[in-house]
């Protein structure tokens, strides 16, 4: 049963403030209806595109959240941050991030990707990857984006180690999953 084009725009705007990283393609074929039709409805409803969406939800300065490593540094864009606690990033697969021959990512970009953001998520000035688990658990292709989450599963102060889950998904799907070890200076809470 097709929709009326107010059922869908409803819809729309739901989908679209529950997941603000959705593109006009997902949902287009998602609702059964052109790219163009979502682009009108967007458009009728106020909805900016993804690359202002994208922007309005890390409008949040990190600048000064941020501390074990600059932002320009991080491989793809924090979205979210909790130090200590949790991170979320945002990366654009794009034609100089895979094989030529396959379209297929490089895998040293979503480890890249990961990596910074275990870093990033370390509420300390120096944080260093000790030792990583992971695995590709499926290919990436140019054009996917890559949402990345870390969260922060445990620390050890003795010996100065944080331990950090990340996982990455495309469309919903994981695509890359690793633990992290990460040495940094201090305990959460340290002053010294």
């Amino acid at each position: 049963m097709k929709r009326t084009k107010k059922e869908r725009q409803r819809l729309l705007m739901e989908t679209i403030k529950e997941n603000p990283f959705v593109t006009d393609e997902q949902l287009a074929s998602q609702f059964g209806v052109s790219v163009q039709t979502i682009r009108l409805d967007r458009m009728e409803l106020s909805i900016p595109e993804l690359r202002e969406r994208i922007k309005d939800v890390a409008e949040k300065n990190y600048e000064n959240e941020v501390k074990s490593l600059p932002l320009d540094e991080v491989i793809g864009e924090i979205i979210d941050i909790e130090l200590d606690e949790k991170a979320l990033s945002i990366f654009d697969v794009k034609e100089e991030h895979v094989f030529q021959r396959n379209g297929i990512a490089r895998g040293h970009h979503l480890f890249a990707q990961a990596n910074s953001l275990a870093v990033a998520v370390i509420n300390d000035e120096l944080a260093l990857t000790v030792k990583s688990n992971v695995v590709f658990v499926k290919p990436v292709k140019v054009g996917d984006r890559v949402i990345t989450k870390a969260i922060v599963r445990g620390q050890d102060h003795e010996k100065n180690r944080t331990y950090i889950d990340v996982l990455s998904t495309v469309n919903n799907e994981t695509v890359f999953k690793g633990e992290f070890e990460m040495y940094r200076t201090k305990g959460k809470g340290d002053t010294e």
